[in-house]
C-alpha cells in the first residue's frame, strides 16, 4: 500500500552534470526544479554537486573524484538522501548507495514518491503504485535490507515495506494484477466520459505549477486543491461550467514536467484520456518562470506523444502580476528572448492556433477576457460539433 503520511524534513543534495547537449546554464535549471521537487516530497537541500562529463561512468554515472567529494560532505553533514537530476540504472544506484551509505534517489524515483504522496482517490493510487513497481523491479535486489525501507522518508513510501515483496515473481503477478484492475476501470470511466452527453469538453493543459486548478476554481466556482508546490493536483477533476447560459465541460488535468518518468505516463495514460476526448485545451503557461518557453515545448511535445497536437489550443500566460523585464539588448543574443509584456503580444504568442491571453488567475487580471475567449471558443465548436443544441443561441436562430 502507498503511504502518504507527512515525514520531517530530510537533509538532502543534489547531483547534476553538463555535457555536450546541456550546459551549466540548462542544468541549473533543472537543479533548481529537482530542489522545489525536494522540497515537495518533504526535503531540506543543503548542498548542490555538479560535474562535466561527457559519457556518464557505467559503475557511478558521476567520476570517482566527484563520488569521494560527495561522500565527505555527507560524513561531516549528516546528509540523508542524495538526489540525482538523471535516471540511473539500477547497477549505478546500487554502486553509489555502497559507497555513500546512504538512501539514493533519482528524478523518477523522487516524482514518483510526490505521486505517492499526492494521490488521493483509489484510482490515482492504483495508477502510481504500478509505476512504483515497474520502476522498483529491476532494482529489487539487495534493495529492501540495505535501505531499511521501515524507516519511511523521501523514496520510501509506497509498495516493499514487507519481504514478500522481495520476490520478484511475487512483484511481477502484482503488476499483471493492477493493469488488470487499471483496464476495468479504464472501462468503466470511458462509459462514463461517452455518458456526458454533448456537451463541449474543455480540458486544462500545461506545465506543473502554472495556476491550473485555480484557474478551474474561477471558471467554475468550484474548491480543487490549489497549491503552490508541483504536482498539487494529481487526481483528474471535471465539472460542469457555464458562462452566460452556455454549459461545457471543464477538466483539470495532472501537470507535466520535464524528464517525466516513462512509467508515470505509461500509467497514466488513461488520466490523459480526458485530455484526447476534449474538444479544447487551454495550454496554461506560467509566464514569470524564466524557462516558460522549454514548459511549452514539454507540455506540446508529450500532447503529440498522445495525438492531442491538433486540438483547438487556446495559449493562456498566467501569472502576469509576477512577470519581471529583463532588459532587452541587441548585442546581447543570450538576452534576445526577454521582452516586456507588450513585446510578448506581438510575437509568434498571438498566432498559436488562436488569440493568446495574459492573464492573473491570483489577481483576476483581465480575467473577463478569458472567460468571454472561452464563451466565444465554445460556442463556436458547440455549433460545429452539436448541432442540436441550437437552442443555447436563439440570436443566431430566430429568424
Amino acid at each position: 500500500m502507498i503511504e502518504s503520511q507527512k515525514s520531517n524534513f530530510e537533509r538532502s543534495v543534489l547531483v547534476g552534470v553538463t555535457n555536450d547537449s546541456q550546459n551549466e546554464e540548462k542544468l541549473n535549471e533543472f537543479l533548481e526544479e529537482l530542489e522545489f521537487l525536494s522540497v515537495t516530497a518533504g526535503g531540506k537541500v543543503i548542498r548542490k554537486f555538479t560535474q562535466k562529463i561527457n559519457t556518464p561512468n557505467p559503475k557511478t554515472f558521476i567520476g570517482k573524484g566527484k563520488i569521494e567529494e560527495i561522500q565527505k560532505y555527507i560524513k561531516k553533514n549528516e546528509v540523508s538522501i542524495v538526489v540525482f537530476d538523471d535516471e540511473l540504472s539500477p547497477t549505478q544506484q546500487a554502486n553509489i548507495e555502497k559507497i555513500l551509505k546512504c538512501k539514493i534517489l533519482d528524478r523518477t524515483a523522487l516524482i514518483l514518491d510526490i505521486f505517492a504522496q499526492r494521490a488521493k482517490t483509489s484510482y490515482a493510487k492504483t495508477q502510481v503504485e504500478l509505476a512504483q513497481y515497474e520502476y522498483l523491479l529491476p532494482r529489487l535486489k539487495g534493495l529492501w535490507t540495505h535501505l531499511e525501507r521501515q524507516k519511511g522518508g523521501i523514496g520510501m513510501r509506497g509498495p516493499g515495506e514487507t519481504e514478500i515483496e522481495t520476490d520478484r515473481r511475487i512483484v511481477r503477478d502484482k503488476i499483471s494484477l493492477l493493469k488488470k484492475k487499471i483496464s476495468v476501470i479504464d472501462k468503466q470511466m470511458k462509459v462514463q466520459r461517452g455518458n456526458r452527453g454533448s456537451l463541449v469538453r474543455v480540458a486544462l493543459v500545461g506545465y506543473t505549477n502554472v495556476g491550473k486548478s485555480t484557474i478551474m476554481n474561477l471558471l467554475s466556482k468550484s474548491k480543487v486543491f490549489a497549491e503552490d508546490k508541483l504536482f498539487a493536483t494529481l487526481d483528474t477533476t471535471v465539472r460542469k461550467v457555464v458562462i452566460n447560459t452556455l454549459p461545457f465541460l471543464l477538466t483539470d488535468t495532472v501537470g507535466f514536467i520535464r524528464k517525466l518518468p516513462t512509467q508515470l505516463i505509461e500509467s497514466f495514460k488513461s488520466t490523459l484520456e480526458e485530455v484526447k476526448d476534449a474538444d479544447i485545451l487551454l495550454h496554461i503557461v506560467d509566464i514569470s518562470h524564466p524557462s516558460f518557453e522549454d514548459h511549452i515545448k514539454s507540455v506540446d511535445k508529450i500532447l503529440s506523444e498522445i495525438n492531442s497536437h491538433n486540438k483547438y489550443n487556446l495559449m493562456i500566460f498566467n501569472k502576469i502580476d509576477n512577470y519581471k523585464q529583463v532588459e532587452f539588448n541587441d548585442s546581447d543574443s543570450k538576452n534576445n528572448c526577454h521582452y516586456s509584456l507588450m513585446q510578448w503580444r506581438n510575437t509568434w504568442m498571438n498566432k498559436t492556433n488562436g488569440k493568446a491571453l495574459f492573464i492573473s488567475a491570483k489577481n483576476k487580471i483581465n480575467f473577463d477576457n478569458l472567460r468571454k475567449e472561452i464563451y466565444e471558443i465554445v460556442k463556436n465548436v458547440d455549433m460545429s460539433h452539436y448541432p442540436k443544441n441550437d437552442y443555447l443561441y436563439p440570436e443566431y436562430f430566430s429568424k
